[in-house]
């Protein structure tokens, strides 16, 4: 099969396409013919060695895949061959083949194209699961949720839940086309924040009183200017630091404001922890999958893909990423649905 093939850690630019083997599968796994891949800036990170987990060199690059089930191992029940599925991997998304486990595999609906299906494992899956779970930010009805980093997958992801679920929903994002697509994914109000001070404008949407829930993949000024205008006893996650910058938390504003600060790492309840719990967390996952599925088919999610790329052109595709203007996510795509949208 045709992949990238990582033999040494590295930069993403010197990777290359080249013939390999197809992955093996083992029990209680399925194999997938790729039609659509999830790119992502971890992705860079891994393929270099700086991300927290390093795959065993060589390895096929993502972990993000939708496409067709041709083969199915010992101990599958949920999944048969011919199902159209998305999957999150421990890594191969790059490829024609991918091997995936069925804990980590979900049937997905007729009217889903498979280069949405990749929104969901990832961008849906973490802000359903931080929007939603009671350990986590347990947006209710009639509260304030303001979202950082709008226009990116989880960003809008965000939004379209937030609605969902009943809230009054800010977004932030750093243009006129981030912020025009933020509010056709339902945001309430747009703050540009590189031409407004977010914090003043969030204290005067709410008369002072502030978001009740703050979605952050930001970080670093971003989180420290949240805490200023998150509600008393409101929650905030920090969900990434796409600006590059780590922040430090003032226990102090947690004490005065009764603030809770909350994590996710999404990665420990599909496997990619040092103890693999996937197989414990399926009881959770699986009716998060699920009801993320049903919500599409109401046609109360709408994927944004902002552009697609066949397999030669995976580094267009990471430079689309890397270049910060892409409104959604971007997939590389293959066979059908390769020629499907005309690559």
């Amino acid at each position: 099969m045709r992949a990238v093939l990582v033999e040494e850690f590295t930069e993403f630019e010197n990777l290359k396409l080249t013939e390999c083997p197809e992955p093996e599968m083992g029990p209680k796994q399925v194999r997938i013919r790729t039609q659509a891949t999830g790119i992502s800036f971890a992705l860079s990170l891994m393929v270099s060695g700086r991300y927290q987990r390093k795959p065993p060199l060589p390895f096929v690059p993502a972990a993000e895949v939708a496409g067709i089930v041709t083969d199915v191992a010992e101990g599958c029940e949920r999944i048969k061959v011919g199902d159209r599925v998305c999957a999150v991997l421990d890594w191969g998304g790059l490829g024609e083949v991918a091997v995936a486990n069925e804990v980590n595999t979900f049937k997905i609906p007729d009217g889903l194209e498979f280069n949405q299906a990749i929104s969901f494992t990832n961008s849906y899956a973490t802000s359903a699961a931080a929007l939603t779970w009671p350990h986590l930010l347990r947006l209710a009805a009639g509260e304030t949720l303001l979202v950082h980093g709008a226009a990116g997958g989880v960003g809008l992801a965000a939004i379209e839940i937030g609605k969902i679920l009943g809230a009054t929903v800010i977004a932030t994002a750093g243009s006129a086309a981030k912020l025009d697509a933020a509010k056709e994914h339902g945001a309430d109000h747009v703050i540009n924040y590189r031409e407004e001070d977010f914090r003043a404008v969030v204290n005067d949407l709410t008369d002072g009183i502030g978001a009740n829930a703050i979605y952050d993949p930001v970080g670093g000024d971003v989180f420290a200017q949240s805490l200023r205008c998150v509600a008393p006893e409101g929650r905030i996650m920090p969900v990434g630091f796409a600006s590059g910058t780590i922040p430090q938390i003032p226990a102090n504003i947690l004490l005065v404001k009764n603030i809770t600060v909350t994590g996710l790492n999404m990665g420990y309840y599909i496997g990619w922890s040092p103890d693999d719990v996937r197989y414990e967390k399926a009881p959770i996952i699986h009716p998060l999958m699920q009801q993320m599925f049903d919500w599409f088919e109401a046609g109360k999610l709408n994927p944004r893909i902002w552009k697609t790329y066949k397999l030669e052109d995976f580094q267009d595709a990471m430079a689309a990423v890397l270049g910060r203007d892409a409104i959604g996510r971007v997939a590389v795509v293959m066979d059908e649905e390769a020629k499907r949208l005309g690559h």
